[in-house]
């Protein structure tokens, strides 16, 4: 069976420049690649004949005979054989997100930056609401003063690794093809400690605690996060740190409850109050307020306090305090106290629908209900 043309398989023009020949090949192979297509058997074909149609475009001289000559004027022994580096370097950054390697590269290939942490910090709603300054103590692993972060014991020095030769990477035959992974015996470092530092074990760091000052602005909410750059785990290999995340949580408050920057809180009044009205006192977070209770207030009634709520981080004004009405029955009345009320009971039975309009509308709605 006669062979596809090589400029057809790659999906490129006759004039097509080595960084587009180099492109579409690195598609192909993502595309094709068996390790991602293992139940299309078909996959492997068409990844070989990628394969072996860059290691002709790729090299100048082939290319130059293919394209006088076509397949004729190519020797195919040598197209498959290896064509130089061409293919190792146009896959090379495609072991990454195949294998979880890289190919190539060498020790320092395996240089990566440190792990974010996340340190929960709780508050209180008074802290959030003003901001603070805090100090927390995270665990740390700093560097080994015994071996100077070495791992190798004072007066030694890490050799260098056996099995990589210092590369921190090894070959491997995968198939047709060979890739490059991490050394398992320095694990990419290059070097082996024959003779460990007792302090560290080996590792040139050591577990440690440090103390750290947070700055909360004002607002914050349950939730938040506050970014301390840099101060998260240690890189490997030289790596830059990662970073430290404090995450806010708000601690329960006896009065006021918060929904973004509004404040809430029930408010307990008296029997007599509810009734006859006045004015009572309630707490803020910036002091006391009053609040003036209009005469015949009933239970669930909100009352809004503007401006009295929270600032939050991102608001340019003031949430509000939402203040929710709590009628109270009265308890441990005296005998007296019982006869007033009866009294009370008594005196405005004849009129019910004039002193308790919500008690009768309830009722004028269940009579109805029954007399369907």
């Amino acid at each position: 069976m006669s062979k596809r043309d090589f400029y057809e398989i790659l999906g490129v023009n006759r004039d097509a420049s080595e960084d587009e020949i180099k492109k579409a090949y690195r598609k192909m192979a993502m595309k094709y690649h068996p390790d991602r297509n293992p139940d299309n058997p078909g996959a492997e074909e068409k990844f070989k004949e990628a394969k072996e149609a860059y290691e002709i475009l790729s090299d100048g001289q082939k290319r130059a005979a293919y394209d006088q000559y076509g397949h004729a004027g190519i020797d195919q022994q040598a197209g498959m054989g290896g064509g130089g580096g061409g293919f190792a370097d146009a896959f090379g950054g495609i072991f990454d997100e195949i294998f979880g390697g890289r190919a190539g590269g060498g020790g320092r290939s395996n240089i990566y930056r440190g792990a974010d942490l996340r340190y929960n910090l709780e508050i209180t709603l008074e802290q959030a609401a003003h901001g603070t300054e805090t100090k927390i103590r995270i665990p740390t692993m700093e560097v080994c003063e015994p071996c100077h972060g070495s791992g190798a014991k004072a007066g030694t020095q890490p050799k260098t690794c056996p099995t990589c030769g210092g590369s921190g990477q090894v070959r491997l035959q995968q198939g047709f093809f060979s890739i490059q992974q991490t050394c398992h015996k320095c694990h990419g470092t290059g070097r082996f400690i024959a003779d460990p530092c007792k302090t560290c074990d080996g590792a040139g760091r050591i577990k440690q605690h440090k103390t750290l000052a947070v700055k909360i602005p004002a607002g914050v909410d349950e939730g938040d996060r506050i970014r301390l750059s840099g101060e998260g785990e240690h890189g490997v290999n030289g790596g830059p740190p990662g970073d430290l995340y404090v995450q806010i949580h708000l601690k329960q408050h006896p009065v006021f409850t918060r929904d973004h920057n509004d404040l809430h809180c029930e408010m307990p009044i008296s029997f007599t109050a509810a009734a006859l009205g006045g004015e009572i006192e309630i707490p803020t977070l910036d002091g006391a307020a009053a609040i003036k209770i209009p005469p015949e207030t009933q239970s669930g009634r909100v009352f809004r306090l503007r401006g009295k709520g929270i600032k939050g981080v991102r608001s340019h004004t003031h949430g509000d305090l939402m203040c929710h009405v709590v009628v109270e029955t009265p308890v441990n009345l005296t005998d007296r106290q019982k006869e007033l009320l009866r009294e009370l009971e008594e005196s405005s039975r004849d009129n019910n629908g004039k002193h308790n309009p919500r008690s009768k509308s309830w009722m004028d709605k269940v009579k109805d209900f029954f007399a369907e």
